[in-house]
């Protein structure tokens, strides 16, 4: 999309785009009404001013939309565009290998265990990250994703062992998760509700891109160079990318300073008082309880096939309970004790909010319950490269790509959302449903492309809509917070379909070779189990090679039709999800797309 087609829209917000929301009716209820006089709403008779009563991180960003010129705003765009082009990049190249890399580590088996670790921790972090963006400004939380995830490359690039592997990709997790996160709010920041789907297609459409260029780098890291360069090479290229972003948003600021827009209040705090301030205002208890305690009760669902009595270990009873309790603990201490808590529980009365969390948690669970080895099983079974097997996996990306554009249009022109879900949902669990069928080692490639791309609607849909209908649902001092909240629910989404996914590949693989490999190929049944290359080493069409693929097909199918089973949840939650008007809710103010 060329920049001819933003600059038609942009221009300075009028009286009608201060913080404050216009109460809406849909779907045959009222909308919680806002009071709109001036006395009540600080700044809503002078919207070309930030709004006062809001917190210091978001008088900033409104500060900088009313000071900037659209030239800034373009090359915001324009940097958001090239960061999520190297996102994307490295998450399609990451796929794409990490199957190689805990092969090297003779470690293949535990590939989920790394996505549940990665997923509980990534989750905890979206909430403090919220409150550094809102308390500190969004800046400061990009360069704090910033560094995270450049860290992580590099300590992937120099592991030697799978903990190390493990904890690198931790780290490349909550950087890459968070900056994401942060760019989505910041995108928030600058367009208005109703452009706003269109926005987020825009930046989202490098994967189209990526979705072919990925695997093929993917490939030629693997083969001809080293996969660790396939980390090494981003950890230069990504912080030189995502450093003008930083620099654009602080130049403005110090512009909107010297116009008088924006004054900083001085905190009157020494050096221990601030420490003390910020570690109430992050709620770092909460965070460690709650990271600690969902990855404690996760765990165990992918390492208790390999506890000496599996379930009946103590270890493993022990860790499930452990988490458990410590997540009630969380939940008390939050509602009760905690003095910033880590969500704004008041936000959860809305029913489009509980819609939208719901819908994308059960989405991300259904996907994630067999996504993980989805590559394996196209190159084992399929006998398909890696290059092409992350064609066929990225069919979602291409897809989805060119269709986000397109509901995102039709969203800006008539103001509404909710009816994508009628199409959407039935679609992505027909399509589930037909995977079913066609994941078996008989059936052609085509008929999986097929189902992805009917997936890929379905999807598309969900992404917009989901984000859409949270931040309809909340004015501008809590973007971020409801953001949060949907990246939260959709993360843990993301490692409870990992947990179930691992729980069934241990729990039916394992003995589904022992139950099919022939004699000759028994005895290399454990290094079969955790190695993607001893799987590939067999030839197509021998005794071996066919007994793997049969294993695969019975687990694939399996995890496939949990998948489909939650999917169905889908349809309550969108009913739930009012139809609201994007044209008639403001957030934004300034130069704005």
């Amino acid at each position: 999309m060329g920049v001819s087609r933003f600059r038609s829209a942009f221009r300075r917000s009028s009286t009608q785009d201060s913080v404050t929301q216009i109460p809406v009716t849909t779907d045959g209820d009222e909308k919680s009404k806002i009071p709109t006089d001036p006395v009540a709403v600080p700044n809503s008779a002078d919207p070309e001013v930030p709004t006062q009563d809001a917190q210091q991180g978001v008088r900033d960003v409104e500060a900088v939309t009313l000071s900037w010129t659209r030239t800034m705003l373009i090359a915001v765009f324009a940097n958001i565009w090239f960061l999520y082009f190297v996102n994307a990049m490295q998450s399609s190249i990451n796929y794409s290998l990490l199957s190689y890399v805990t092969s090297d580590f003779e470690s293949h088996s535990l590939l989920n265990v790394i996505y549940i670790v990665a997923d509980a921790m990534t989750a905890s972090v979206y909430i403090p990250t919220a409150k550094i963006m809102d308390v500190w400004g969004r800046a400061e939380g990009f360069l704090v994703m910033t560094v995270f995830a450049t860290l992580g490359l590099i300590l992937m690039a120099v592991c030697h062992n799978l903990p190390t592997f493990c904890a690198a990709y931790v780290f490349y997790s909550i950087g890459f998760g968070g900056m994401t996160y942060c760019v989505d709010v910041i995108t928030a920041d600058i367009s208005k509700l109703k452009n706003r789907g269109l926005a987020y297609a825009f930046t989202s459409s490098p994967y189209i891109i990526t979705a072919f260029a990925g695997p093929k780098a993917a490939e030629g890291f693997y083969e001809d160079i080293s996969w660790r360069w396939a980390f090494g090479a981003f950890s230069i290229i990504f912080p030189i990318v995502a450093s003008p972003l930083y620099f654009i948003l602080k130049s403005n600021l110090k512009k909107a300073q010297k116009n008088g827009l924006l004054v900083p209040e001085p905190s009157g705090r020494n050096w221990w008082q601030s420490i003390w301030h910020y570690t109430k205002e992050f709620d770092l208890l909460g965070v460690l309880v709650f990271s600690t305690g969902l990855t404690i009760f996760l765990l165990p669902f992918s390492i208790a096939t390999y506890a000496p009595k599996g379930w009946a270990s103590g270890y493993i009873i022990a860790m499930i309970v452990i988490g458990f309790v410590m997540l009630g603990l969380f939940l008390v201490w939050e509602f009760r004790f905690a003095p910033t808590p880590m969500f704004n529980f008041r936000l959860l009365t809305d029913r489009t909010i509980i819609g939208a969390c719901l819908l994308d948690a059960t989405y991300q669970l259904s996907y994630y319950c067999w996504n993980n080895y989805y590559t394996s099983f196209l190159q084992v079974v399929n006998d398909l490269t890696i290059s092409e097997a992350g064609y066929v996996s990225n069919t979602f990306d291409v897809v989805s790509g060119f269709l986000l554009l397109g509901v995102g249009f039709i969203i800006r022109k008539t103001g509404r959302f909710k009816w994508t879900l009628y199409i959407g949902v039935p679609l992505y669990i027909f399509a589930q449903g037909l995977m079913i069928y066609f994941r078996q080692p008989d059936q052609s490639v085509g008929y999986l492309v097929m189902c992805q791309i009917f997936i890929s609607i379905g999807g598309s849909v969900f992404i917009i809509v989901e984000q859409l209908a949270i931040l309809a649902a909340a004015d501008h001092q809590h973007v971020a917070t409801v953001l949060a909240l949907l990246n939260v629910v959709g993360t843990v989404g993301d490692a409870a379909g990992s947990t179930i996914c691992a729980a069934i590949w241990t729990n039916t693989f394992y003995k589904a070779l022992e139950a099919r490999l022939p004699a000759s190929a028994i005895g290399d049944i454990d290094l079969i189990y955790e190695d993607i290359t001893q799987q590939l080493s067999y030839p197509v069409g021998t005794p071996a090679r066919r007994a793997i693929q049969s294993a695969y097909a019975y687990s694939q199918t399996r995890m496939l039709a949990v998948g489909t089973g939650l999917m169905g949840l889908c349809i309550i939650w969108a009913i739930m999800i009012r139809d609201i008007d994007l044209k008639k809710v403001a957030q934004v103010k300034g130069v704005v797309f």
